[in-house]
């Protein structure tokens, strides 16, 4: 049963994977793209379980478009990070989302309008109830295996790749979905990510745990 389960889950990755590439060959923005969340994405069946009823409620999102444009506006260069929050494990069916969006102040106004509208009208079910959208300096940088994104004292994420790709060879321990559709999608190794507090929730801080997701988004 177990086995039939594994294939099963095989062939419905590489379904996904063959239709988001064909999805992405149309798009016209495209970027970075990494999370983390309050929970390992990537563990053992226990310690999902163990997880997924006391934790697992918030995620921080960050996105750097590296080229495109949104009903005429090009948004290349354009950063954002999103703080998403819920009431129940975010991979939960039904489940409402809320979210503040971080704009960087870099942009434009009409830059940071198109970006709000263009995360807003593709993450509709990731974000959930928009709160806020703040501006912001916003880094997002990507060396070698390492991701690192921050929105000043608002919100801030330093990812990792985890070591010889063991996501991928064994992919029945990752119990989670990207909450943004990605190509080439990469379990990371969190070193630390962290949220100040506003319109979402509370603060938290969360290191050292399988608990990222990045790759390429494209739409």
């Amino acid at each position: 049963m177990r086995k039939i389960w594994f294939l099963s889950f095989v062939v419905i990755a590489v379904l996904c994977g063959i239709a988001f590439r064909s999805h992405a060959e149309g798009a016209n923005l495209r970027g970075e793209y990494v999370e983390a969340r309050t929970a390992s994405v990537f563990a053992g069946a226990c310690h999902f379980n163990g997880e997924l009823t006391t934790t697992g409620r918030d995620a921080l999102m960050a996105w750097n478009v590296t080229s495109g444009r949104w009903k005429g506006v090009d948004l290349a260069g354009v950063r954002a990070m999103a703080i998403v929050s819920s009431d129940a494990n975010l991979a939960e069916v039904n489940i409402a989302h809320r979210s503040e969006v971080l704009i960087d102040s870099a942009a434009s106004d009409t830059q940071a309008t198109a970006l709000v509208d263009a995360l807003k009208t593709k993450y509709a079910a990731s974000l959930g109830s928009v709160t806020s959208v703040r501006r912001t300096p916003i880094e997002f940088n990507h060396e070698g295996k390492t991701f690192t994104a921050s929105a000043e004292k608002l919100a801030s994420i330093d990812v990792d790749a985890m070591p010889n790709d063991e996501c991928c060879k064994m992919p029945n321990l990752v119990w989670y979905s990207p909450l943004a559709p990605l190509l080439n999608r990469k379990v990371g190794y969190t070193q630390k990510v962290r949220y100040a507090g506003g319109s979402v929730g509370e603060s938290w801080e969360r290191a050292g745990e399988n608990s990222a997701f990045y790759g390429n988004f494209a739409f």
